[in-house]
């Protein structure tokens, strides 16, 4: 039996990285008997607390970015399309997560593909808050009915929940989307998923 590592995946649920991520991560832990800690923060607050700028702020980059999204999705036989509404405000999807971490744990994961894939396959609007609280409620009953959990989406223990994931990801000094740590160490980029699985073989 391979030791337990300690796998922590930060992501925006507005990056595309995030969701091709999202799509292998799990899979490649199980690999090595491994199970990861999915961790959705707001990126643009964790870059503003490390005083570094937003990814698009310029239009060279976001014009390669662009294109380097359809790229990479390709390359990793992901369904991917760019949502019409791009990027999208992701603090009711971030909080609604940890309300079901907290409430629904086995749910939480599921919630989370739900509304990734819902935006990068099917360009739901998942900045509205209606539209959130009625895909927790397709996951599981427990936090009520839609306007019960709307109202969760703006409470203090919500909010104060995914603010305590921002401090934590910027405690590791996570600058983007897709973030892993493995017991310590980072890797930035869906792009480093060969490096993740090396250090989980080593480790085994």
């Amino acid at each position: 039996m391979p030791a337990m590592q300690t796998i922590d995946f930060y992501f925006d649920f507005a990056s595309p990285y995030g969701y091709f991520m999202s799509e292998k991560i799990d899979a490649l832990a199980a690999q090595h008997g491994q199970t990861v800690r999915w961790r959705p923060i707001l990126l643009f607050a964790a870059l503003r607390s490390l005083g570094l700028p937003p990814p698009f702020e310029h239009p060279v980059k976001r014009e390669y970015i662009t294109a380097d999204f359809a790229r990479s999705a390709r390359f990793l036989g992901v369904d991917y399309h760019l949502p019409p509404a791009f990027p999208a405000l992701t603090q009711h999807a971030a909080r609604a997560f940890y309300l079901l971490s907290e409430q629904a744990p086995a749910v939480a994961v599921p919630f989370a593909q739900a509304v990734l894939r819902g935006y990068f396959q099917q360009g739901r609007d998942i900045s509205d808050a209606d539209t959130i609280a009625d895909m927790v409620c397709r996951q599981t009953s427990l936090l009520g009915a839609t306007e019960t959990v709307r109202t969760q989406l703006k409470s203090d223990a919500a909010k104060d929940m995914l603010h305590d994931a921002i401090i934590a990801a910027v405690g590791h000094k996570v600058f983007g989307s897709p973030f892993v740590v493995v017991d310590g160490e980072s890797f930035f980029g869906v792009d480093r998923l060969p490096q993740i699985a090396a250090k989980l073989s080593a480790a085994a």
